[in-house]
Parts: structure tokens; sequence; C-alpha cells
């Protein structure tokens, strides 16, 4: 078999076009890492430093500071013939404040002890 003198000038320009073309891949996905490199050095430079180890939070005198359940009654809404606000009522408090019974409320005997859970319910 014998190629012509053209094919074989098109076969060379092929290896020479996959040549630059990997060259050029290359150089892009090196520009990529570096500018992402540049970017996340910027964005830490930004970012506060790390706290000290005297920074760090300590653990109260008390010891660790534990759950507090409690039954919480809502406050009354104030009858009044202006509008109120809400910065008007109880200084921005949450609106509720301990209740008189702290016992936890349990079923009944013979309720249902939810909606739908399928007991008989009180007749």
């Amino acid at each position: 078999m014998h190629t012509s003198r053209a094919e074989s000038a098109d076969l060379a320009a092929s290896r020479g076009t996959i040549g630059i073309g990997l060259v050029v891949a290359v150089l892009v996905v090196g520009l990529l890492i570096s500018l992402f490199t540049v970017g996340s050095r910027r964005v830490r430079r930004g970012d506060s430093p790390r706290p000290r180890p005297d920074e760090q939070p300590r653990m109260p005198e008390g010891g660790p500071v534990r759950e507090a359940r409690e039954r919480r009654e809502p406050d009354e809404m104030p009858r009044s013939e202006d509008r109120l606000l809400p910065h008007d009522l109880h200084g921005g408090s949450s609106g509720s404040r301990t209740g008189t019974s702290q016992d936890r409320p349990r079923w009944e005997e013979g309720g249902s002890g939810g909606f739908g859970s399928g007991g008989p319910g009180r007749h």
C-alpha cells in the first residue's frame, strides 16, 4: 500500500492540531487551578482570625448548664381602647409566665389518648 504525499501531509497536520489542542487544554486547566488558588487565598485573608486559646469558651463555674423544664401559661391580652403594638406588650418579653401548676398533664383513665388514636374515647 502506497500513500500519496497529500495523505501524509493531512496526517501530519492532524497530529499537529491534536498536539496544539492538548497544549491549549493543559494551559487552560493550569490557569483555572491558579485562579482558584488566588481566589481562595483572597477569601481567607478577608476572614476573621482564629480565636486564641484564651478566647475560647469556658465552662461556667457552676458546671454545665442543664435544660430547664417548666410549664408556661400565656399572659392575658390587656384590654385597651388604643391600638396595641408589639413593643407595647410586656416590654418585649415572650408573653408567657411560669405556670401555677408544674405537674405534667397525664391522660385520664378512659380517655382516648389522642386524636385519631383509635381508642373508644369518653362517652
